[in-house]
């Protein structure tokens, strides 16, 4: 009987290194190809690929080292991320309250997903404490991070990280994490499909009107600028970092608005539909990761609504064009899939 019961054991280890490898190799060949991408459109058109390429080198590297601190410090790796994510939004140079027409928005944003990143971090490090008392610190923490958004003024990042710290909250009562899971990608194709809806004018009068008051009327020439680059070549785009000198709005600006305000949106204008597609497939592939994992479902499930939580802030701002964002984000989904060398309790229902 123990025999057996050894063997079912490591039968159920052998099954999840699979499961991991499979992932990780999936996740190396979606990030080459954003890579190779981006080069063969800069190749076909001109432009200058060193910043997707840096974004994509940012997430790589990030994803690796919270793997490996995931791996060797479940708890203190992510509280520690908490931390330097906040730090890094407190320390932005517009990261105080004021009227938005004199922050630029993509510095919101990236203000914003900062927010959710570090309360995404303090979540999953709170599942992963053994110690009641260490979960109601890093819980605490979780939500001193959503009143300091409030006190920034940042609504976005307030949101955001409200979302994530209930959402993390819940994930307790959840059995089924590919149902939730999907769920979230749910979320994230609803705001990029309003956003592209928008930007195409194809929203009802009154809805539309009332969402481009809130986004402001920049934000929607802008999206609508790139719409148009993306329908003049939907095959490769117009090339990487072009939509600055493409876009009349942007031209006309009197801010320094280089960018569409909205991920999704750029890469069609700049890389065409297949530059979109590819990052939807990253999205994917972090999603299926978290569902991959043998980590318990609570944290996998915080994991992925904080991505959640920064899709739908690059699907309105240029939160991905700031190279912090992109690490942080690389190194959350690798701590959320990091198999720590201490088993840990918790649920670990894949279903």
């Amino acid at each position: 009987m123990e025999s057996m019961g050894t063997e079912s054991a490591t039968g159920a280890a052998d099954a999840e290194d699979d499961r991991r490898n499979v992932s990780d190799t999936a996740g190396v060949l979606v990030l080459g190809a954003c890579a190779a991408w981006s080069l063969i459109t800069a190749g076909a058109h001109g432009g200058r690929p060193e910043g997707f390429l840096l974004a994509v080198l940012a997430v790589a590297a990030g994803y690796a080292a919270g793997r490996i601190l995931g791996a060797l410090l479940p708890v203190a790796a992510p509280a520690a991320g908490a931390l330097a994510g906040l730090g890094l939004a407190l320390a932005a140079p517009h990261a105080t309250a004021g009227p938005q027409v004199v922050t630029p928005p993509g510095d919101i944003g990236a203000i914003a997903a900062l927010l959710a990143l570090s309360t995404g971090a303090a979540c999953c490090a709170a599942w992963a404490a053994r110690f009641p008392a260490q979960r109601l610190a890093l819980r605490s923490a979780a939500l001193g991070i959503a009143v300091v958004a409030a006190a920034l003024g940042s609504t976005m990042g307030l949101v955001a990280s409200a979302g994530v710290l209930l959402c993390s909250l819940a994930a307790d009562r959840m059995r089924h994490r590919a149902l939730a899971l999907s769920g979230l990608a749910l979320v994230a194709v609803l705001v990029t499909g309003t956003t592209w809806a928008v930007a195409g004018n194809v929203v009802p009068n009154g809805l539309g009107s009332y969402l481009e008051d809130q986004l402001g009327p920049h934000r929607v020439l802008l999206w609508r600028d790139a719409l148009t680059l993306a329908h003049r070549d939907p095959g490769l785009g117009a090339g990487p970092g072009r939509f600055g000198e493409l876009s009349p709005t942007a031209a006309q600006s009197l801010l320094p608005d280089a960018k569409p305000h909205s991920a999704p949106l750029q890469l069609a204008a700049e890389q065409g539909v297949t530059g979109a597609a590819l990052l939807a497939a990253v999205f994917c592939w972090v999603l299926n990761a978290l569902w991959r994992t043998g980590r318990p479902t609570p944290v996998a499930l915080t994991g992925g609504a904080t991505l959640t939580a920064l899709a739908v802030i690059a699907s309105v701002g240029n939160a991905l064009s700031f190279t912090a964002v992109t690490a942080g984000t690389g190194l959350l989904a690798g701590i959320a899939t990091a198999r720590p060398l201490a088993d840990e309790g918790g649920t670990r229902t894949q279903t």
